[in-house]
Formats: C-alpha cells, structure tokens, sequence
C-alpha cells in the first residue's frame, strides 16, 4: 500500500472535481442550446402567430357636432343616421352657463360620447360640424374644434369632415319687425 500526504489528496480530489466540473458542464451545454433552440422555435411561432392576427371589422359612424355660442352638442349615430350611439352636450359638464360652449366642455364632451362609442365597437367616425346658420350665425362655435381634437385623440379613424351649416339661399326674415329691435 501506498500513503497519500494531505497535499497530495486533496490534489486528486480536486483533480476529481475537475473532471465531474467539465462532464456536467458539458451536459449543462448541450441542455442549453436544445433549450435554445426550443426558445427560437417558440419565439418563431408567436411571430407567425402574431403575423397571421385577424383584423376585425371596421364600424364606422357619424358624429354631429352642434357648436353656437351659446353650447356644444356632440351626437354619433350609425352611418344611416337614424339610431343614436351617444349623444352628450357641454351644458351636462360644467356648472355654470357661460362654460357651456368652451372648449373645455366641448372636450369632457367628445371623451365621454367616445368612451361610449368604443364599447359598442365602432373605429371610424365621419364627421359633420354644423353651425347655428339661417340668420344666426354660419361660424361654428369655440367647442367644435376641441371636440374634433378629443374624437381623433379617441382612437377613431376620421373620415369625412363636412360642415352642414344650414344657409338659406332666398334669406329668411330675421326676427325683429319692421323697425327692428327696440332697446
């Protein structure tokens, strides 16, 4: 028999070590590259899958925005015009009268017509502006253009943007009489 001193067992244990060290090493290797290749192949079929997703079926309506100086009605039916989707004005948003047609209002508005509309699944709106027209005034109000702002911030697709302003084209009497308003 042959005695080991304490340095030279130690040696051939971590000589021992060693070698166990490179054997599992080599199996962790070979483990991660199929795990590698597994994750490619994963990662590959999320992207085809990803790919190949459905897009769904635009719903498009219209939005009639009413804007005077005096309120701001937004109001989106389907494309026939003839059932309503949400209808809000600014008057139901503030508290006080003369807030009624800022664009403020005309804002909180167009968000809570929006949210509305996006359950009930419709993406795209046209737009119709309308001002008071006929003797009144053929400017849309300060709360038109905010409400258009808030509906494209939306995530709707805009479409058509029209301005159906009624304007007499014989000119209809404006109120008053004959020798006009009185003060």
């Amino acid at each position: 028999m042959y005695a080991l001193s304490e340095t030279e067992t130690v040696v051939e244990k971590e000589e021992d070590v060693k070698s166990t060290l490179e054997e599992t090493t080599s199996e962790k290797a070979v483990e991660s590259e199929k795990a590698v290749e597994s994750e490619k192949a994963v990662e590959s079929e999320i992207e085809v899958k990803a790919e190949t997703k459905k897009v769904g079926k635009e719903k498009w309506g219209i939005a009639h925005i009413y804007s005077s100086y005096n309120n701001t009605i937004i109001h989106i039916t389907d494309l026939t015009g003839g059932e309503t989707v949400s209808i809000s004005s600014g008057g139901c948003h503030v508290n006080a009268d003369r807030y009624e047609s800022s664009p403020f209002a005309a804002m909180k508005a167009a968000k809570t017509v929006v949210e509305s509309a996006k359950t009930k699944g419709f993406t795209g709106l046209h737009i119709k502006v309308r001002a008071v027209g006929g003797v009144g005034s053929r400017v849309p109000g300060p709360g038109a253009q905010a409400a258009i702002r808030t509906l494209a911030r939306g995530g709707f697709k805009i479409g058509r943007i029209d301005d159906v302003t009624p304007i007499p084209h014989d000119t209809t009497r404006k109120k008053g009489g004959k020798r006009g308003r009185r003060v």
